[in-house]
């Protein structure tokens, strides 16, 4: 046996015996496949893409924002999203489960959907009717990734449609029916809570829906409760529903002004509530009514601002003061985007949509509420109009994400939720209340099989 040592030399020696010599024209073709095979692969990498990307972070490379062109077409980064869409959402029929009805129309059933579209609290409306519409629909339980609850709560209830004990009562109810939210532990069902309430508005959340996804334009409350019904890792943060006269593309109720030709600096248009930080803009207001807007807004009579009066006051002013009201989120913030004015945010636990892919700090300002005073004003007077003009550009491009308008939209406040929701699937099949055999037949405690489950099914 010969030393380890001397092996390699007898093997390439007798390779080599077969083989021409290496020349130069080798070397420069084995560095041109290398290259172009290094090309290939970094091109095949990424999604491809009919528009030009334009970034709206100034890091090109980045892989954590979202794209958008001039033409206002979207491009969502590949990681932690993948390359395309692919959801399978199951929707609830409103007659499928005994309590639905109830949350969608009152108890007596006479509250319309056209009538809880309208303000605010739109978005719970406006989601369901565009899931139902969505290439995404599913109409086979066993074959969804995630299941959508609708329900008008709020609505229903600033309507008198029920009170809050009702609506409780009715939720565990409608729960109750479902065997595939037992099957999960509801961890693969969406509620949407369009208000500053968050899920409070469903009192026994925290019993029944802790592991579901909820979809809330509101985050933080522990300011106003003990708990805070959002989690960063399963929640969704929803734009607010502003107004649809102002979100249509080249025919809002009231076009943005010139930089030149706005009357003020800044501007709050809202009502003080006795807020701390509300009523500190309004004596601000008084001491410099020349740079700081702030006119009484009534809630009826004949000074009431209408929608059109509100925006066209909402225009002039190259900033827009957006403080914490009830709770953090403000609908203003969303509203000052489509006039072109820069919000700033003065509520500090306030959460914005999308924020994984999208740099607040190139489209806002947000300011500390604990230093509401002339050094606010002093500071966005100092801010030269090229840098307002970029903000307004840069907000420009993204508002579309504001938008809950139908999918042929290629950028709307739906693409970027079901981008989102995307991300949530998680295959965790299983509850305190699924148990499994050896043939993979899933089960109950009563060892009856998952496709037998009667409802009502008793819940934790």
């Amino acid at each position: 046996m010969g030393s380890p040592n001397n092996r390699p030399t007898r093997i390439f020696s007798s390779h080599h015996h077969n083989t021409p010599p290496c020349t130069r024209s080798h070397q420069i073709g084995a560095l041109l496949l290398v290259a172009s095979t290094f090309f290939l692969t970094r091109l095949f990498d990424h999604p491809f893409s009919t528009c030009p990307p334009s970034s709206l972070n100034h890091d090109h490379t980045s892989q954590n924002v979202v794209h958008f062109s001039d033409g206002g077409y979207l491009s969502w980064p590949q990681m932690g999203y993948g390359t395309h869409l692919s959801l399978k959402i199951y929707v609830y029929e409103e007659d499928e489960i005994d309590g639905l009805k109830e949350l969608l129309r009152g108890r007596e059933g006479k509250i319309s959907a056209d009538a809880c579209v309208k303000g605010q609290w739109g978005t719970q409306v406006k989601i369901h009717r565009l899931l139902l519409q969505s290439r995404f629909r599913t109409r086979k339980k066993g074959e969804a990734n995630l299941f959508f609850v609708p329900a008008y709560a709020k609505c229903v209830r600033m309507m008198g449609g029920l009170n809050d004990k009702e609506i409780n009562h009715t939720y565990v109810k409608a729960l109750s029916q479902m065997p595939y939210f037992r099957r999960s532990g509801g961890r693969d069902h969406i509620f949407v809570f369009p208000s500053g309430a968050g899920a409070h508005l469903f009192r026994s959340w925290a019993t029944y829906i802790n592991r579901s996804i909820i979809l809330s334009p509101e985050g933080d409350r522990t300011d106003k409760k003990d708990t805070s019904s959002f989690n960063t890792w399963k929640d969704i943060i929803i734009p607010g529903n502003v107004e649809d006269g102002m979100t249509k593309r080249g025919a809002a109720m009231a076009q943005p002004l010139p930089l030149s030709k706005r009357k003020y600096l800044a501007n709050y248009l809202g009502r003080a509530q006795g807020k701390v930080g509300r009523l500190k803009l309004i004596e601000l207001a008084k001491q410099y009514p020349d740079k700081l807007e702030c006119p009484e807004l009534k809630f009826s009579g004949p000074e009431k601002f209408g929608r059109m009066e509100y925006f066209q006051h909402l225009r002039n002013a190259k900033f827009c003061v957006a403080p914490r009201g009830e709770s953090s989120w403000t609908l203003r913030f969303y509203e000052s985007f489509f006039v072109e004015c820069v919000p700033v945010i003065l509520s500090d636990q306030a959460e914005f949509p999308f924020q994984n892919v999208i740099d607040y700090t190139q489209i806002s300002i947000k300011w500390p509420s604990t230093r509401i005073g002339l050094e606010l004003l002093e500071y966005l007077e100092s801010i030269p109009d090229e840098d307002v003009e970029r903000m307004i550009a840069a907000g420009r491009q993204v508002r579309c994400l504001w938008v809950y308008a139908p999918e042929l939209e290629l950028c709307s406040a739906m693409q970027g939720i079901m981008w989102e929701l995307q991300r949530k699937v998680r295959q965790f099949h299983q509850s305190a209340e699924t148990f499994w055999l050896h043939n993979r037949t899933i089960v109950n405690r009563n060892m009856v099989e998952f496709s037998s489950w009667k409802p009502p099914m008793p819940l934790p």
